[in-house]
């Protein structure tokens, strides 16, 4: 039996949005996705990229799972992949986003050393951390070593996403641009990797001009 609170949910939604927004969703059936982005970001269920973004169905093509990994091109999973070729190849996204966010548990997990020998997938799947956390390095408080080593997770799927032809083909093509980013839960607040400082800074200050590394 599925959970009633999700169905009943579901009938909510239809009353409250769907009713009211019938002509666009219809649209969207009948013409199509043409979505703004490809977002990658974590399964944690409080960062909801539609919320995050305010964006309406149809804007967003999304891939979440733990840690917001981009598994390299050779890798044995290809979920990613594919959904990555997808969305190039087929959809034409002129933007693609890596989503972490602090606090990360997968993340945590790999920096503090947790035994995850009882949970083999994910401890596979993790493995694809552990370059980022030894580049962020030991220095500083627990809370001061998680935030740096999501952030530097954020641009090793970034630098992932190079081994696609795909992603360098649309990129020489000035076809796509990526863009790195940290959710912070707790201010709810977004960093945004600036190239130009080599470094995350807080969206607002990077909107009004005065950004300066995180």
């Amino acid at each position: 039996m599925s959970p009633a609170h999700l169905l009943t949910g579901h009938l909510d939604a239809v009353a409250r949005w769907h009713d009211a927004e019938r002509d666009f969703l219809q649209n969207l059936a009948s013409q199509g996705q043409s979505p703004d982005a490809l977002y990658i970001g974590c399964s944690d269920s409080r960062v909801v990229p539609e919320l995050l973004t305010a964006s309406a169905p149809g804007r967003l093509f999304v891939v979440r799972n733990i840690a917001n990994l981009v598994p390299p091109l050779e890798h044995a999973d290809a979920s990613v992949g594919a959904a990555i070729e997808y969305a190039i190849g087929m959809l034409r996204v002129p933007h693609l986003i890596v989503c972490g966010h602090d606090g990360c548990g997968g993340v945590k997990a790999v920096v503090e050393g947790i035994d995850l020998s009882q949970q083999p997938s994910l401890q596979e799947w993790l493995k694809t951390v552990e370059p980022a956390v030894q580049q962020a390095g030991p220095e500083g408080s627990k809370e001061q070593r998680l935030r740096r080593a999501v952030e530097a997770n954020v641009l090793a799927q970034l630098r992932h996403l190079l081994t696609f032809p795909a992603v360098r083909q649309a990129m020489e093509a000035e076809k796509l641009q990526l863009h790195g980013w940290v959710y912070d839960i707790h201010a709810l607040a977004l960093r945004v990797y600036d190239p130009e400082v080599d470094g995350f800074a807080p969206l607002r200050q990077l909107l009004t001009g005065t950004a300066v590394p995180a």
